[in-house]
């Protein structure tokens, strides 16, 4: 990257939902110094959110860009060490500024949870960005930030204790928080995509299909991210039931890459999988059932919705929409809490517990993306450029920055 740019960092999407809670945030985390610049197709609706924001972020610079303009897409990211952006569904509207990053040199930071986007984002710009120094940072919210860091803090513990390479490893997801418009949408936009390509659901299905070499990859047999299960069977400590994680089928993805992107540090029987908490009630194992279940019918039944215009209409009647999201109330009331249990090779055990406060996919996440955005514009990281994870990026200066803003994450080793 080119020493001197305009800006540390612009904030792409900043008048939608997600991006004005990334800014509010970003105003209460940069020092007053930093240069930081808000970015979107209206200069008005630009101009608006910045006035919002109150009399700290008067001195921020607007930008003009469009997602269906390459060239003002290439003129922000030149301007700039890092581009954080929340315009999705990324598959129809993110890769030009992939593009534009990877080709400027620019640090970028997205929030997909969309493996197709990543993995065409690799196929066609990793070359391009491990040569211009660019580090390209998918999955920097809610997903996947908790699920790849916790692993990554349990590897490092591995280390500093010399017990041998991870093997099986649970994460279980505890939460209370809404979906958003922005992430069904962005799931609608995968599920068209297989209907016009059905090849395309090889790379949904696929473990590995992030990976940065599947030859290198682990033979340890089927990993499923569907899940019905009594919670014991993951630790004695824990209780009740836990069923399928609607987010495990990509965070596992981005968890695995990370392994391969650091050699496979893991290890090469290194198995992760990921469920969520369905409760402790005499009723906890029909919840369970019904959520593996309507997990299961509920992409079924967009998959088919999908391939048909009148599909897609009804859709659209009834699903949210994107751009909408909770009030500040349901927002603050939010939480999340992920505990990821690991055994390595000497039979050593382990546990991460990572933790927030604020509804995941917004209060939360504007948090993580903020500081991801942070870290990459201002920290000492690895040598390390392409399609990245936010682990393999930025690994413990992230950890670090998120402890300070608030989160917990913690890594014990358990009898």
């Amino acid at each position: 990257m080119p020493q001197h740019r305009e800006f540390d960092l612009i904030l792409f999407g900043a008048t939608g939902f997600v991006g004005k809670l990334t800014a509010e945030y970003l105003l209460t985390a940069v020092a007053a110094d930093a240069r930081i610049a808000l970015a979107g197709r209206s200069s008005s609706k630009l101009a608006a959110t910045r006035d919002e924001l109150g009399p700290a972020a008067a001195h921020w610079d607007l930008v003009v860009a469009d997602s269906s303009d390459p060239a003002s897409l290439a003129a922000m990211a030149e301007r700039t060490k890092v581009v954080v952006t929340t315009v999705g569904p990324y598959l129809r509207y993110g890769m030009p500024l992939v593009a534009a990053c990877a080709t400027a040199g620019t640090h970028y930071a997205d929030l997909t949870g969309e493996p197709l986007f990543i993995h065409d984002a690799i196929t066609g710009y990793e070359q391009i960005a491990i040569d211009s120094g660019a580090k390209i940072v998918n999955s920097c919210g809610y997903d996947s930030i908790p699920s790849d860091l916790s692993v990554y803090e349990i590897y490092r513990a591995t280390l500093a204790e010399d017990t041998g390479e991870l093997e099986d490893t649970t994460l279980v997801a505890y939460l209370k928080g809404g979906m958003s418009g922005g992430t069904v949408d962005s799931g609608r936009a995968m599920l068209e995509d297989v209907a016009a390509n059905s090849a395309r659901a090889k790379i949904l299905a696929h473990p590995y299909s992030l990976s940065p070499d599947r030859s290198m990859e682990p033979e340890v047999g089927r990993q499923s991210d569907q899940a019905l299960a009594r919670a014991d069977s993951i630790d004695p400590s824990l209780h009740g039931w836990v069923t399928t994680f609607i987010m495990a089928s990509h965070n596992t993805k981005v968890v695995r890459r990370t392994n391969g992107l650091l050699g496979w540090a893991y290890g090469k029987q290194f198995r992760y999988r990921e469920v969520m908490n369905a409760g402790t009630s005499a009723a906890a194992p029909l919840v369970a059932a019904g959520i593996a279940g309507g997990i299961a019918a509920g992409m079924a039944s967009g998959a088919v919705l999908s391939r048909v215009s009148l599909g897609r209409k009804l859709l659209d009647r009834i699903l949210p929409a994107p751009g909408t999201g909770p009030d500040e109330k349901a927002r603050r009331s939010g939480w999340f809490t992920m505990k990821t249990f690991a055994r390595t090779s000497s039979g050593a055990k382990y546990q991460a517990t990572f933790s927030g406060t604020g509804d995941p996919g917004y209060q939360a996440t504007a948090v993580l993306l903020g500081q991801a955005g942070l870290s990459l514009a201002f920290d000492t990281l690895p040598d390390r450029a392409g399609v990245l994870t936010p682990a393999s990026a930025m690994g413990e200066a992230l950890t670090e920055r998120l402890r300070a803003a608030g989160m917990t994450i913690e890594v014990t080793r358990v009898p």
